[in-house]
């Protein structure tokens, strides 16, 4: 099938586990002899058009209509998020942009018949909804988050709630991550009828702990000045409001009081930085927690995961974190924050003889420092987590597994499929 694929990051631009999803299941698709056309946001610097391992990439360049957005929009409304008015503009104008260039161009000008046209998340969902009224094709929405999600203390933007609402009401289908994501959504409004599940993956080739050279290992381990017989915990992802990055940092208080040999390394970026770094500051911790503030490659994100003991995700909401699945991919245990049913995360077993991960609190930093410290105390218990989450991974989890099981649900809406398959 011929596909319109709307997603706002992609490479060389990715932000978060969103680009790196749509980076793999693109060509996961492409494999099994699909064709993409991909619209996704341009910087000023990137090509408008071009091809990309065999990826049709389109890039439309932007114009700011900023000052016009608070005519139409509160300012307060999209603040409240961290969204901006800049930012806000630049996804409604490359939203019109690309819906544009995609039927007037695409469809009309170069005879391209699409079977069916993808959007994800909030970024991508005006043009969703434009292409939809427009030609009538298939529409799949892909919600793997959403603003109540990302803004969980003030419920975020009611602009992008009402636009996440909207792309859902006019979708054929929509597409979430996890079944306790389906719960949420299901809570929340969205009409259960229309929801399917279909996990995220990882690459176990670039995520192979055989392939990290030990001499890689001990370099990336000394610049954090982090001894051989001391253990590395890792937290890898943006220090955001859900990230739970504050509560890890508390935590490690009371982690290094039993556990002095323990030291944590924070690498990402986010809006959480200065308060990640005065708190380690103000708590004394500063020779215990490294801190990082980049978005580095991916050959060195997996070098991390090989150095490391244990990966820590404290999120408050999002569970369902790729980051998860690529420590599991590294044969490392998982502590994932994991609050009541619809934040809770399928695709870690967190007891039993099965066990591949622990799910606690994210938001009690006592009962993340509590598992943290249990975990330590049994490195032969954290090493066979580690194995079975490989395990659980290449049995489960690949991107051609997930690439076929997304065809299939596309293929369902295109032929008017009434069952919901599930994974």
């Amino acid at each position: 099938m011929r596909i319109g694929f709307f997603v706002w990051e992609y490479p060389p631009m990715i932000v978060s586990g969103v680009g790196t999803y749509a980076e793999n299941i693109c060509q996961a698709m492409k494999k099994r002899g699909h064709d993409i056309s991909v619209f996704t946001m341009n910087d000023g610097t990137l090509k408008t058009r071009e091809t990309v391992k065999g990826i049709d990439v389109n890039r439309p360049l932007l114009v700011n209509g900023s000052n016009i957005l608070p005519q139409l929009l509160t300012k307060e409304d999209l603040l409240i998020s961290g969204t901006g008015i800049k930012f806000f503009n630049d996804v409604f104008i490359h939203n019109i942009l690309s819906a544009t260039k995609f039927v007037n161009q695409l469809i009309k000008k170069e005879g391209l018949a699409f079977d069916i046209i993808s959007a994800h998340d909030w970024h991508s969902a005006i043009a969703g909804i434009l292409i939809k009224q427009e030609t009538n094709l298939p529409f799949v929405f892909h919600l793997h988050s959403t603003e109540g999600v990302r803004s969980p203390l003030v419920g975020g933007s009611s602009v992008i709630r009402h636009i996440e609402k909207a792309a859902a009401k006019v979708a054929d289908r929509v597409i979430t991550v996890c079944y306790p994501r389906h719960e949420y959504l299901t809570m929340h409004g969205f009409d259960a009828t229309k929801i399917a599940v279909c996990w995220s993956a990882v690459n176990l080739d670039k995520y192979d702990p055989t392939m990290v050279k030990p001499e890689a290992i001990k370099e990336l381990r000394s610049r954090y000045g982090i001894e051989p017989e001391e253990k590395m915990l890792l937290f890898i992802g943006e220090l955001s409001q859900i990230s739970g990055t504050i509560n890890l940092v508390k935590a490690m208080q009371l982690v290094t009081s039993k556990h002095p040999e323990v030291k944590l390394v924070i690498l990402g970026r986010g809006e959480f930085e200065q308060e990640v770094f005065n708190l380690i500051t103000d708590l004394g911790l500063s020779d215990k927690i490294k801190t990082r503030f980049e978005c580095v490659t991916e050959e060195e994100r997996v070098v991390h995961y090989g150095a490391c003991d244990a990966v820590i995700c404290p999120t408050l909401r999002e569970s369902c974190s790729i980051i998860s699945l690529e420590a599991m991919a590294m044969k490392k245990p998982v502590i994932l924050g994991s609050k009541g049913v619809c934040y809770s995360c399928d695709h870690i077993i967190p007891s039993g003889r099965d066990q591949t991960g622990i799910l606690t609190d994210g938001s009690n930093f006592a009962d993340l420092a509590w598992e943290i410290c249990n975990l330590l105390k049994d490195r032969g218990r954290a090493r066979e987590m580690g194995k079975r989450g490989r395990k659980c991974i290449e049995k489960y989890l690949t991107w051609d597994k997930i690439a076929e099981h997304t065809i299939k649900l596309y293929e369902d809406v295109i032929t008017g499929g009434e069952n919901q398959r599930k994974i």
